[in-house]
């Protein structure tokens, strides 16, 4: 049995400029504007949902299939990936397109100006699954996470066709997707993820009640920041999980593609989703704690310590014969 994430795969370019854009901008002629800054600092980190929550399940010690579409200059992340257990074999490259990208300038005052640059992503919607399935074998779950909007319907599509169990993993293209993009995107997945704001996109856009999304789903699982998680399945009471404490906290971006990560783990290990729920609330963790959403490293003392701390012997004793990391 296989894992398979479909989703975007891109770099962040980050920078910092020391002074303040509005100190170079004139009101008035904001219509004929052209200006530079020069940063100080740059900052490349490699990302992308779907390459972030690969990267997690292979510092777990399982080896996730990554699905997407990148440019020819992926070959040093493509590198990087394999190198902590990602199969990228199947990922698709570009002839015109480069690799997706953020880049970013902030100021002193934590003002940004941005851009993304969708490039091969928009190649996502060429990849039909069957072939990577008959090459890997059945897969346990397909994750459809934000890509290419045309991209995710054809592999939600395909899911539901072939039989594949699919997790629902819109997130940012909540955002920009109508209800009926989302309508089809979610109906029939095995898990639905979102976190709390999302949630209430999802109802409010689909005009589906909570219920309604229940009756869809098999298990809506809702992030809810500093205190935890809910899973939700139709006639059943919710279940709460409580986060993980912070040693310190950096920059939560990626902690979402984590707990994904430590979550479809577990399930993989045919373990309940309240332990899912645990494990990915635990390496979520690791991120937030850490600059970029792939610099963490794990060590499986350390692990099972902060475990053992929050959820007690029983989680351990679940959770520790799975994972496959160094000792220390």
């Amino acid at each position: 049995m296989s894992l398979l994430i479909a989703g975007s795969i891109a770099t962040d370019h980050l920078m910092s400029f020391p002074g303040k854009f509005s100190d170079s901008l004139v009101v008035d002629q904001l219509d004929k504007l052209s200006v530079s800054f020069l940063v100080e600092e740059l900052e490349v980190r490699r990302g992308g949902c779907a390459a972030n929550i690969c990267f997690g399940l292979g510092n777990l010690g399982l080896r996730p299939i990554l699905v997407g579409a990148v440019g020819e200059d992926f070959a040093e992340y493509r590198s990087w990936l394999e190198r902590h257990n990602v199969d990228c074999e199947h990922v698709h490259v570009s002839e015109t397109r480069h690799t997706a990208r953020f880049v970013c300038t902030n100021d002193s005052s934590m003002a940004q100006i941005a851009s993304f640059y969708a490039g091969a992503m928009s190649e996502a919607r060429d990849i039909e699954l069957k072939p990577i399935v008959d090459a890997v074998g059945e897969p346990s779950y397909v994750l459809v996470g934000p890509d290419d909007p045309e991209g995710m319907l054809r592999h939600t599509d395909e899911c539901r066709q072939r039989g594949y169990r699919f997790v629902a993993d819109p997130s940012q293209q909540l955002a920009f997707g109508d209800g009926d993009l989302i309508r089809q995107l979610i109906d029939g997945a095995e898990i639905l993820f979102s976190n709390e704001y999302e949630a209430a996109l999802i109802t409010q856009k689909t005009g589906w009640s909570r219920e309604e999304v229940l009756s869809r789903v098999g298990t809506w699982v809702v992030t809810l920041g500093p205190d935890g998680v809910r899973i939700d399945r139709e006639g059943e009471e919710s279940i709460t999980v409580p986060a993980v404490p912070e040693i310190r906290k950096v920059e939560p971006t990626g902690v979402g593609d984590a707990f994904r990560a430590g979550f479809l783990a577990a399930l993989s290990w045919d373990l309940e989703p309240e332990r899912a729920a645990q494990l990915g609330c635990l390496l979520a963790v690791y991120v937030v704690e850490q600059v970029g959403t792939q610099e963490y490293t794990l060590g499986r003392a350390a692990f099972v310590r902060r475990m053992r701390e929050t959820y007690g012997d029983d989680a351990v004793a679940d959770i520790e014969p799975h994972l496959r990391m160094p000792r220390p």
